[in-house]
């Protein structure tokens, strides 16, 4: 029976095998037959999609062959083309640039041969570069499901004809040269779900983007950021029809308004983007309470407003303590200090609040923020110290601290951030010591900061590791500056065993050291060791194997020769002990583009060969030893912007090519030049002239006002400048500092100068302030004598505004028209031949702080005017002859120095010693006895004038008639002739009289 069992199980295993293997080979068959088939009805590649393919590439410029494989008879395999597995359809065309390379970018036209391809689903010909607009025939594919021209190069206008692809869920259309007149178009779009149309320009559609968009249903990412749109309506909500939105992002455009309530009515929201998009606070608390699922909230960049941003963290740590990993705030004005809700937020991976006005302590509830990253606090004005609980945060991979009013000591907790990649904790008021404590075990440190203010009076602060002690990372970036490091620091263990730093600044450090050469050996783009007590020599020549962008080596012992320096962008070597010639090769150093060597012993003259610094933009020379004259051929140094060779030893004249680069700045001060000032220098664009204290002579050219209008600086004095001073100037509207003292200048002092436009008003300037008077540019500077003393200003410059014209011999009256002058802050107009009064109006010169009238022929009174200055910190008045009392008010009763009121006579009062009632008394006596001995010299006069006047009126007339007989016998006849006319009238106008008298008599 067993038997039986087995042998009919075997049977029917061995029919199902069978049965099975002639399933297989039907099956076989089938598929041969099949794909024969296919291939010969063409389906591995429809030959007509084929040629469209090949017709649109014929159209475009590949300069890097990326369409090289378009090539052979099977369209399927081409890169960047996709098929439908089971009809040979092209359904996908992905050409876009990924790499971002501008020479990889495909241009030319797109042909409207691609219509050939119907069942397309998806096009992307992103970061591109093709010409002329958006083809219309792109709104023909019925089956195109994504379309992304994001950066491919079109302009003018989208076309509407988009709306006709009913079936897309993906658009993403972008490009600053973009535009449309409506977003109608949307409505045809119902299946849309991803639309961004970044950059876009949508301002003529402002009034009714909301509508347009309102009208897809199926949309859950939205990107209008950079889109020029300026209206969000604050009525009912516009996006009723919105019910599955998850990101906004309306970042970068000018609304200028406060956020309306519907748009926290979106419940849906996960990601939210307004950073700088015009957005006033404050936020109330009530609107957030519906954004539950909220991840991410970007408000940077705004004017929210330091009364609502403690309401603003309290609403979000309520409504979405759970869900929020992403807060930026960073630049929204937020201020107060951080509430304790701020620890609530369980989930937090990224909080930005830096360059805000946040003050007070941190609170210790931020401790609680374990599933931290990245925390930017930078910026603000947060006192007190880093909470002893920091260490809790085991995430954390940045912290910045920077920029704040934190002191106290930096806790050892920091040590435990384990993940910690970047820690930049510079521009506080640190104290105590750091230490190997707290790095034991920062193993992935990468960036570290303690960049300090050096203003503290303070106890410095220490930065102490032993130097033995070998740190368990391996940094990037280093900038410790402002503190106390050991000065053999370049040689412990701490750098030596950094193989990956890429820039180091150890500034100001009290470093003592030669330069080690494992430092030269780096491959570092920043190298910052101003400001040390670095002595020895470098080597002849430094080279780095890829460009270096700054070596900083200022304020520092450094002797020997100049060395070479090869692919180093920008070199300041300034105010060393740096010796001998400039190597003549020094043009080989071809990369330099900003060149200071200032402040050195270098001497002998300038080598032609600098004319092969091609890049260079700027040379600083200054305050050496240089010798000889201005090398004439530097015509290659087309991008220099800035050449300065003060206080050298040069001689001669001003070569030509200097005007024919683009100078902006050009200091030629204190040297040997001479000659008159060269007609080439009318070419110059510079806005910083400085050829003081030479031996220039002759009149000082009209050209200067005419030809140099964007001149904002004019220092010419210490020369031998004759002539007056040229009108021309007064045309200058940029200038805010004349400085010609000290010349032989003559004639009066123009009255247009009052016309100095940017001496009449507030003008914006930038200002970069340096934190230790170093640099890591090239700024501009001038010296100049304010307050009676030389004084270098460099940071403040662009807001020094000064008029010097001392020590020349200019005449005439100080012309009213320069108390239209507001914003002037100098005027010295000492050792001159001024005559007449103070202008009465020079109170209106409410900027000056220095006033300078001394040794001139100035009389009168101090204009009452002149105490409402109450800037002015430094007046002198001395040498003048001015007259009555000094005034008492305001600055007036500071000045407190008689020696700026001496030599003039007749002032009185404070501080002087003469009192003005007294010089009043003595002036009356004086007036009297001046009056009584004026009066007897005429009474004096007087009869001396009779006594003579008598005879020789009276020989003048009687004695001409006795000696001609003519004029005597006619003066008598005239005296008979009178005499008889008057008895005739007079006998005439009696009988008239009497008649009169009787008539009246009769009748009365």
């Amino acid at each position: 029976m067993a038997i039986r069992k087995t042998i009919l199980l075997l049977l029917i295993v061995s029919l199902l095998s069978l049965f099975l293997k002639l399933l297989l080979v039907e099956a076989t068959s089938t598929t041969v037959n099949s794909t024969d088939a296919d291939l010969s009805k063409g389906w591995g590649c429809i030959e007509g999609e084929r040629k469209a393919l090949l017709e649109f590439k014929h159209g475009i410029i590949d300069p890097l062959g990326r369409l090289s494989s378009w090539i052979g008879a099977d369209c399927c395999k081409w890169k960047g083309v996709e098929c439908n597995n089971q009809t040979g359809n092209v359904v996908k065309i992905d050409l876009r640039n990924r790499d971002f390379s501008y020479l990889g970018r495909l241009s030319g036209e797109i042909s409207d041969s691609l219509l050939g391809l119907k069942y397309l689903n998806h096009l992307d010909l992103g970061f591109n570069d093709f010409e002329g607009t958006i083809p219309n025939f792109l709104g023909s594919f019925e089956r195109l499901r994504h379309l992304d021209l994001s950066n491919a190069g079109f302009g003018g206008m989208v076309p509407p004809h988009l709306g006709n692809l009913s079936q897309l869920r993906f658009l993403h259309v972008n490009g600053s040269p973009l535009r449309v007149s409506n977003l109608n178009w949307l409505s045809g779009l119902s299946f849309l779900r991803y639309l961004d149309l970044w950059t876009v320009d949508l301002s003529k559609a402002t009034t009714s983007w909301t509508q347009a968009v309102n009208m897809l249903p199926s949309l859950l990412e939205l990107q209008l950021s950079g889109s020029q749109l300026s209206d969000f309506p604050h009525h009912s909500n516009p996006f009723v029809n919105l019910t599955s939105l998850l990101v906004l992002d309306l970042s970068y455009n000018d609304f200028d308004t406060t956020l309306p309530s519907w748009l926290f009515n979106i419940s849906t929201l996960r990601d939210l983007y307004l950073n700088s998009a015009g957005i006033k606070g404050p936020i109330p608390h009530v609107y957030l309470q519906s954004l539950g699922n909220l991840v991410t909230l970007d408000l940077s960049i705004n004017g929210i407003g330091s009364e609502g941003s403690i309401e603003l963290v309290n609403g979000l740590s309520i409504c979405c303590n759970n869900s929020l990993k992403v807060l930026k705030l960073r630049n929204s004005g937020l201020g107060g200090e951080l509430p304790d809700s701020l620890g609530n937020f369980n989930n937090l991976r990224f909080l930005d609040l830096t360059g805000n006005s946040i003050g007070g302590p941190l609170p210790n509830s931020i401790q609680h923020l374990t599933n931290l990253e990245i925390l930017g606090l930078g910026g603000n004005s947060i006192s007190g110290p880093i909470p002893m609980g920091i260490g809790n945060m085991l995430r954390m991979k940045k912290l910045d601290l920077s920029e704040n009013l934190m002191n106290g000591t930096i806790p050892e907790s920091i040590g435990q951030l384990r993940e910690l990649t970047e820690m930049y904790l510079s521009s506080n008021s640190w104290e105590g010591v750091i230490s190997e404590i707290h790095f034991g075990n920062l193993t992935k440190l990468e960036c570290f900061s303690l960049h300090l203010s050096p203003k503290t009076k303070k106890q410095p602060f220490r930065f102490h590791v032993k130097p033995e002690w070998i740190p368990p990372f391996s940094l990037m970036s280093i900038d410790i500056s402002n503190c106390y490091v050991s000065p053999k620091f370049l040689s412990s263990n701490w750098l030596t065993t950094q193989k990956r730093l890429d820039r180091i600044v150890v500034k100001n450090v009290g470093m003592s050291d030669t330069i080690p050469e494992w430092l030269w050996k780096l491959d570092i783009s920043y190298l910052d060791l101003s400001r040390n007590q670095l002595h020895g020599k470098l080597p002849d020549a430094i080279s780095y194997s890829s460009k270096a962008d700054m070596v900083n080596l200022s304020f520092n012992r450094l002797v020997g020769r100049l060395p070479l320096w090869f692919n180093v962008s920008w070199l300041f070597l300034r105010n060393n002990l740096f010796s001998g010639p400039i190597p003549l090769n020094i043009g080989h150093s071809s990369s330099l583009q900003v060149l200071d060597v200032s402040g050195n012993l270098l001497n002998g003259s300038i080598p032609s060969s600098m004319n092969k610094l091609r890049r260079l933009y700027a040379m600083d020379l200054s305050n050496n030893q240089l010798s000889g004259k201005i090398p004439k051929n530097w015509n290659n140094l087309h991008g220099l912007n800035t050449l300065d060779l003060s206080k050298n030893n040069l001689s001669g004249g001003i070569p030509s090519w200097i005007c024919s680069l683009s100078l902006d700045v050009l200091k030629l001060s204190e040297n040997n030049l001479s000659g008159e000032l060269s007609p080439s220098l009318q070419n110059c664009t510079c806005t910083s002239l400085d050829l003081g204290n030479n031996r220039f002579s002759g009149e000082i050219s009209k050209w200067i006002g005419e030809r140099t209008s964007s001149l904002k600086q004019l220092r010419l004095r210490g020369n031998m400048f004759t002539g007056d001073i040229p009108k021309q100037l007064c045309r200058l509207s940029h200038l805010h500092i004349l400085d010609l003292a000290l010349n032989n200048l003559s004639g009066s002092i123009p009255q247009c100068l009052g016309d100095l436009i940017a001496l009449r008003s507030v003008t914006s300037s930038y200002i970069e302030f340096d934190d230790y008077e170093g640099q890591t540019s090239y700024s501009d500077h001038m010296e100049l004598v304010m307050k009676g003393q030389n004084r270098v200003y460099e940071s403040i410059l662009p807001i020094v505004h000064l008029i010097d014209l001392s020590s020349n011999n200019l005449c005439g009256e100080i012309p009213e028209g320069i108390t239209n002058l507001t914003t002037l802050g100098t005027l010295n107009l000492s050792r001159n031949q001024l005559t007449g009064k103070i202008p009465q109006k020079i109170g209106a010169m409410q900027g000056l702080e220095t006033l300078d009238l001394s040794c001139n022929h100035l009389l009168g009174p101090i204009p009452p005017s002149m105490a409402s200055i109450t800037s002015l910190n430094h007046l002198n008045l001395s040498h003048n002859l001015l007259s009555g009392p000094i005034p008492t008010t305001n600055q007036f009763s500071t000045f407190n120095d008689p020696s700026i009121y001496e030599a003039n006579l007749g002032l009185c009062g404070l501080p002087l010693s003469a009192n003005c009632s007294t010089l009043n008394d003595q002036n009356h006596k004086n007036v009297q006895e001046e009056e009584e001995d004026e009066g007897g010299r005429y009474m004096t006069w007087f009869f001396i004038s009779m006594g003579m006047g008598f005879p020789v009126g009276f020989w003048a007339v009687c004695g001409s008639l006795a000696l001609n007989k003519s004029w005597r016998h006619a003066y008598f006849r005239f005296i008979d002739e009178t005499k008889d006319r008057l008895y005739v009238f007079l006998v005439v106008n009696m009988t008239r009289l009497k008649r009169k008298m009787e008539t009246i008599r009769v009748h009365g």
